[in-house]
């Protein structure tokens, strides 16, 4: 009986140890803020799918937080002085703008918090890495498959999301670069859709009224590519107005094989989120960082939809 008494409180005093070691642990984890530019779209789902992956295959723990909308500047600024008052360990981050958020970075510079931003960058050089896409040679090609499309001549126009915005910026200036070999090509209109989609149907649809004769359109984001989409089917202009994208949501993809949308620019986001993580980790750890690390951009149409490549890129988590 004593035997038992005994084995049963040296039993406790593991656990109760086991217990203490594991909290000591979890206290001692890293803690790092990824904040995305919104909440409302596939692309982030896809961006934290790679941030989370990244965190369990480091032992980290990330604090996803963003605000609703990609307009929404001052509620990132909040979001990143709360986080740096808590003093995480690191900001992974995608700029809602390139110049307002410039004064937070310099705060948590000056409070040793590494940043690295990820898609969409700033105007400064704190951010120890800059981790997205080339969007300026991917919206050059945009302007080459759109040019293919319309034959080399007519009335095109670009549905942009948000000025100020860093890839807006760089996607609208590739594909005016890109247009520039094609002298026969007019850019006949620039919107901005504020990253919505009804607004973006609503632009597209004044687009198409003030240029009847229009085309081509280069939607630079999902939710301009999905709000074009719509305008070009409620008009019943769906393939006759050849319509190039960025980005592959599920609704895009959709549209691809529907014909609606004839090819798709598509990024790593999953990369985008998974790079971010590990760059912070790394710089947390003294780690010298590449300034620039390019995600890749890849061109998808029906024709080279069924590749088992392609199939990859578009499903980086595998198909739902």
């Amino acid at each position: 009986m004593l035997l038992n008494k005994r084995f049963l409180l040296l039993s406790l005093i593991v656990i109760l140890l086991t217990c203490v070691s594991c909290a000591r642990e979890q206290g001692n984890r890293l803690k790092i803020l990824v904040s995305p530019k919104g909440l409302t779209h596939d692309f982030w789902l896809t961006v934290k799918a790679g941030a989370d992956s990244a965190a369990k295959e480091l032992g980290v723990d990330i604090v996803w937080k963003g605000p609703p909308l990609e307009t929404d500047i001052a509620g990132q600024i909040a979001i990143l002085e709360d986080y740096i008052n808590k003093r995480v360990d690191a900001i992974v981050m995608a700029a809602c703008d390139t110049k307002a958020l410039i004064p937070v970075v310099e705060e948590a510079h000056r409070r040793g918090i590494p940043v690295i931003t990820i898609d969409s960058g700033l105007d400064s050089d704190i951010p120890l890495s800059f981790v997205a896409s080339d969007n300026v040679r991917g919206a050059e090609k945009a302007a080459d498959i759109l040019a293919q499309l319309v034959d080399k001549k007519g009335e095109v126009a670009c549905v942009n999301f948000i000025p100020g915005a860093a890839t807006a910026i760089w996607r609208e200036t590739g594909f005016k670069e890109g247009l520039k070999k094609y002298p026969e090509i007019t850019l006949a209109a620039l919107q901005y859709c504020q990253a919505d989609v009804a607004t973006a149907m609503a632009v597209t649809e004044n687009i198409l009224t003030a240029q009847p004769g229009l085309k081509g359109i280069f939607a630079t984001n999902e939710a301009g590519a999905i709000g074009a989409a719509q305008a070009l089917i409620a008009r019943n202009v769906q393939g006759k107005v050849k319509l190039v994208a960025f980005d592959a949501s599920p609704n895009e993809i959709e549209a691809l094989q529907q014909g609606v949308i004839q090819a798709v620019i598509v990024q790593n986001p999953f990369g985008m989120g998974y790079i971010g993580v590990k760059s912070a980790v790394d710089a947390i750890n003294g780690k010298s960082l590449e300034k620039v690390i390019d995600t890749g951009t890849t061109v998808i149409t029906m024709d080279n939809f069924s590749d088992p490549q392609i199939q990859k890129i578009l499903y980086p988590l595998g198909k739902k």
